[in-house]
């Protein structure tokens, strides 16, 4: 498995808001994700001039805020499987979000920072 990308992810009920607070720090969206869970979640790519990256999703049914470490992955499975052999879990069960172009969940470690991997899939 090799790590292809590292950033901070954000994901909250109002991602408006967190992309207008990028925004003025001067980032700027670079790419909007809309076909997750079946349209009911977006993730927003963000890059600043100096190449920062942070990402902001959507979610409607998370409590409060939530910030995670994403990495993005060449293999989805080994990812998910590294982790949860080093006691990562999945709290929504073995659930795994998949796109047309990408796998992706999120992981809790055992004392309770959150990552969340992806793999993007390209035609082979």
């Amino acid at each position: 498995m090799t790590i292809t990308g590292f950033c901070p992810i954000i994901v909250t009920k109002d991602p408006e808001s967190a992309m207008k607070t990028f925004e003025a720090l001067g980032f700027e969206r670079r790419h909007t994700k809309t076909d997750i869970e079946g349209g009911a979640n977006i993730n927003y790519a963000m890059k600043d001039a100096n190449g920062n990256r942070v990402q902001i999703a959507s979610s409607k049914t998370i409590p409060q805020d939530l910030t995670a470490v994403n990495i993005n992955v060449d293999n989805f499975q080994e990812a998910y499987d590294f982790l949860i052999a080093h006691g990562f879990v999945n709290p929504r069960g073995d659930r795994v979000t998949e796109t047309g172009s990408s796998r992706a969940t999120l992981l809790f470690s055992p004392s309770g920072f959150a990552v969340n991997i992806s793999e993007h899939l390209r035609e082979r």
